[in-house]
């Protein structure tokens, strides 16, 4: 691999945070130019390219921003900074590791992998109270047992000691962390809940979350022997539990000075609740006026579960997205790292990238890193998801007599018409699109296993028989994270107040409870991931025995015999499989990228993980549709030869094709035998020059199935002969 090093980077033609920079932005006006400069490439790259989650998190910090209404008193949250609002008065939440509802949805997946059971079976429910104000308080205990554990040791340590300031660095960024939500009323709420929560129901049995009036007591044995319980100094109060007392108390000015420093506003209610969350000592005194708690509790609770509900609507196309980059990173699963897969993710609308007055800038890029004889920043494949996917007209209903969905009109879908566009610029520069269609229930692996395939036959028809068609990649069927009727999350109970105390109500009207409405990953997201790790020789070599360091994965056939059982994407399975007569359907029409949720064996072993059934690009066949190694292998070639003729001179071509021992033709047709030979067995490479057209026309020859190349020659200055 020392004339082309790489061939898995992929573009990603989605929007991420429209508060970063561009590639339209970054490129810019390029009348006149061929192409960028090294130092606009270089840029670029720092701004959008990115080589792990880690640093597509960092480099794009995707985000939410919120305010509040005043009106009508609500949350308001949106994707795009809004103008006209005073700076000061949005918040910007940024949607990373440490944010509940994707960490939960992390866990979701994580768990869900490893456990290998269908969606019909998994306990959804388990892991989607994770973003209750419940399991955020658990996070924060674990955060308070850290941070006392810290300050404890760094107590005891002398002033000046290196060890002592390494304690304080870490004190520093956990306070840190804390003190970014003590202005962030929708960070405190679910700390006041669980706050009041504590507070009332203390000494009320956990599990019938109700308590009677208590006195805090101790157990005595009195004059006459008797065993009873006394009141215990200081009972007008009731406290949380105490961890350690004599750091805590420390703690406990520090956090208190360290909220009235930061806070804009203070409140003592806030200052108070941050004291009692971090530092639960006994020293710290709550009056509780039981009528005033219940009634904030219920408030808070009702404000955060409408706020929460809403959050989780406007993030939910931003999350799948950022689903979408990790699980394209997450197909590369390899001890030791090669060719790792990059993305460059052009951060724009797609109708916005292939605008007539944007393309110019889109082919100026592409024919800077694709058309010259440097391929490390040669870009191989493109990633669009969300393509509309008109649904079967519904039954018309005039008159709404129970609550139905709401129509929902999807915003930041992309149209087939900006997909043709894409299409009609990226094939002169042999860039294959995954694409996939609108995510919901009508694109999941239960859709296709009772619908079949043939809507998205269909949706693709003005997509066949044209020039780009081999460079369109269908991926079906979509990824449910969770699904729809399984998303639902509860909060809470609503408090009451009763003669003996509180309890929590258990009406089914007085549980709060909010729906996701499912989250799904598009399929293009995969496919184009696991595509791209089986470029690199050391993922193959992770499965395969016979793999040569020498070449990348571009004649890897992923459909053939058992690769596709071996090489599995890291997606756990979601139903029990699809029907012999859908699968006979799929193998007749062998149309797209297919995903296959099958029951399968290899060597003895189940196999868990969703496994790629088909591979073909919208290029026809003689039995259907194109593989898109042909494709891969057409372009990998074709650069080969372009670099080692000298843009095709006459001569080297020649050359290149002869039987000469050191002849690159030679060299590949020797190396048959490994899983990602250039030339398998049954391959083979011809050319024939017409000089009259001054074209080569070059046969590649896979399995039998010819596939046509063609370049234009460069004359040679030949001597003239005496």
């Amino acid at each position: 691999m020392d004339i082309i090093n790489q061939t898995n980077r992929t573009m990603l033609f989605e929007e991420i945070n429209p508060e970063k920079l561009d590639l339209i932005t970054i490129v810019g006006d390029v009348k006149g130019i061929d192409s960028l400069s090294d130092d606009k490439i270089k840029e670029i790259n720092e701004h959008l390219l990115v080589r792990s989650f880690d640093e597509f998190l960092d480099k794009f910090s995707p985000s939410v921003y919120s305010f509040y209404n005043a009106a009508n008193q609500k949350v308001m949250y949106t994707l795009k900074k809004p103008d006209g609002i005073a700076e000061d008065a949005i918040s910007e939440i940024k949607i990373d590791q440490s944010n509940d509802f994707l960490k939960m949805l992390f866990t979701l997946i994580d768990t869900k992998r490893s456990q290998g059971i269908t969606n019909v079976d998994f306990k959804f429910e388990n892991l989607l109270d994770m973003i209750s104000p419940k399991k955020v308080m658990d996070d924060i205990r674990q955060v308070r047992k850290e941070i006392h554990y810290l300050y404890g040791h760094y107590e005891k340590l002398d002033d000046g000691d290196p060890k002592k300031l390494d304690l304080g660095d870490k004190l520093n960024t956990m306070f840190e962390d804390a003190s970014k939500n003590y202005n962030n009323v929708m960070a405190m709420l679910p700390l006041a809940i669980e706050d009041i929560k504590t507070r009332l129901l203390l000494g009320g049995a956990q599990e019938e979350n109700q308590s009677e009036a208590i006195q805090i007591g101790m157990l005595t044995i009195g004059e006459d022997g008797e065993l009873k319980i006394i009141e215990a100094p200081k009972s007008d109060s009731r406290e949380l539990m105490v961890l350690d007392e004599n750091s805590g108390n420390g703690l406990m000015s520090v956090f208190e000075e360290d909220y009235e420093s930061i806070t804009e506003t203070p409140s003592s209610y806030v200052k108070d609740l941050v004291v009692r969350t971090f530092c639960p000592l006994p020293t710290v005194h709550t009056e509780v006026n039981i009528e005033t708690e219940v009634q904030n509790y219920n408030t808070y609770l009702e404000f955060y579960k409408n706020a929460k509900d809403d959050f989780v609507k406007t993030v939910k196309p931003l999350v799948e997205k950022i689903l979408g980059v990790k699980m394209f990173f997450d197909q590369y699963v390899t001890k030791n790292k090669g060719m790792q897969p990059a993305m460059l993710i052009t951060n724009t609308k797609l109708d916005m990238l292939v605008k007539s007055s944007n393309i110019p800038r889109l082919e100026t890029y592409l024919n800077t890193v694709n058309a010259k004889n440097d391929f490390t920043d040669t870009i191989w494949f493109g990633i669009v998801p969300s393509v509309d996917m008109d649904s079967a007209g519904k039954a018309k209903v005039t008159r709404e007599r129970f609550r139905g969905n709401e129509k929902v009109v999807k915003q930041d879908g992309n149209t087939m018409e900006s997909l043709t566009m894409l299409l009609q610029v990226v094939k002169d520069f042999k860039v294959q699109v995954f694409f996939s269609f609108s995510t919901g229930e009508e694109t999941t692996f239960n859709s296709m296993a009772t619908a079949g395939i043939d809507k998205y036959i269909d949706k693709c028809g003005i997509l066949v028989r044209k020039e780009f068609s081999e460079f369109a990649i269908p991926c079906i069927p979509n990824f449910t994270i969770i699904p729809k009727d399984k998303s639902g999350v509860v909060i809470d109970s609503r408090m009451l107040q009763t003669e003996d105390g509180v309890k929590l109500s258990q009406e089914k009207e007085d549980i709060l409870k909010l729906w996701i409405e499912g989250v799904y990953v598009g399929a293009s997201y995969v496919a184009a991931g696991i595509v791209a790790a089986y470029q690199c020789p050391e993922y193959l070599r992770e499965t395969f025995k016979v793999v040569s360091r020498e070449y990348p994965g571009v004649r890897f056939d992923i459909e053939a015999g058992e690769n596709g059982l071996r090489a599995v994407t890291t997606m756990a399975k979601e139903i029990s499989g699809f029907t012999n007569n859908i699968k006979d359907s799929i193998n007749r029409k062998n149309f797209g990228f297919v995903f296959s949720s099958e029951n399968a064996q290899i060597q003895g072993k189940d196999i868990k993980r969703i496994t790629v059934y088909k591979a073909r690009s919208l290029a026809m066949s003689e039995d259907g549709f194109d593989s898109i190694y042909k494709t891969l292998v057409s372009t990998y070639i074709e650069r080969i030869l372009r670099f080692q003729t000298g843009d095709f001179k006459h001569d080297n071509i020649v050359k290149f094709f002869s039987n000469n021992p050191s002849s690159q033709k030679s060299k590949w047709l020797g190396t048959r035998g490994f899983v990602n030979s250039i030339i398998h067995d049954g391959d083979d490479m011809s050319y024939v020059i017409d000089d009259k057209s001054n074209l080569c026309h070059i046969d590649l020859v896979f399995n039998g199935n010819v596939k046509n190349l063609e370049v234009t020659i460069t004359k040679g200055t030949t001597p003239v002969k005496a």
